[in-house]
């Protein structure tokens, strides 16, 4: 299975609420990009289809985190499987047609050579999280746990007051739980072209 059937197929089978249908023939269509766009410019899933494979690796960081027992038994935290497929699938809806490819020169061995990069074309200059609530909500209603786990998934990495992040966290634990799982799929399971 193809990371898109995979990701359409958790859609189609998790995500049952009104308007759903219309957020996945958006994704899946000629206005979309989410499918072969990267992650990143220069960081975490920077090549075609980073986006994705980002999308659907959170998901999994996601499940993993809210199945363990301490999560579950001391933590309290249990959220639907809707829930859970909508915050890690939808919560970089920000960069669908954000990203283009452009090229510079770079020197090799004294010859200047041109090679490809990503750059930023931000049409809709929302911000990241709140941009992607924007998005979902064109859509299909988010619950209150869902728009602010969507609107923190940066945790204190963003650049909005620490003292925000941290209510959120406290009064939202879905929002810890997608941001420690966005982390962790940056941080450990994708490529950072940098380092090659």
């Amino acid at each position: 299975m193809t990371n898109e059937e995979r990701f359409i197929h958790i859609f189609k089978t998790k995500i049952r609420r009104e308007g759903a249908d219309r957020l996945l023939d958006f994704l899946c269509s000629d206005n979309s990009d989410f499918f072969t766009a990267p992650a990143s410019t220069q960081y975490h899933g920077a090549v075609p289809g980073g986006l994705l494979e980002h999308s659907l690796n959170v998901y999994d960081c996601l499940c993993d985190y809210l199945s363990r027992a301490r999560v579950r038994d001391v933590y309290g935290l249990d959220y639907s499987e809707e829930s859970i497929a909508i915050v890690a699938l939808l919560h970089d809806l920000c960069k669908v047609n954000f990203y283009v490819e452009s090229t510079r020169n770079v020197k090799e061995n004294g010859v200047w050579v041109a090679k490809p990069y990503y750059t930023i074309d931000d049409q809709l200059p929302y911000g990241h999280g709140e941009k992607s609530v924007y998005i979902v909500s064109g859509y299909m209603r988010l619950t209150r746990d869902e728009a602010f786990a969507i609107r923190y998934h940066m945790g204190f990495s963003g650049d909005e007051d620490k003292r925000n992040v941290g209510n959120a966290f406290a009064k939202f634990p879905l929002a810890v739980a997608l941001s420690f799982a966005d982390t962790e799929a940056a941080y450990f399971l994708e490529e950072n072209p940098k380092k090659k």
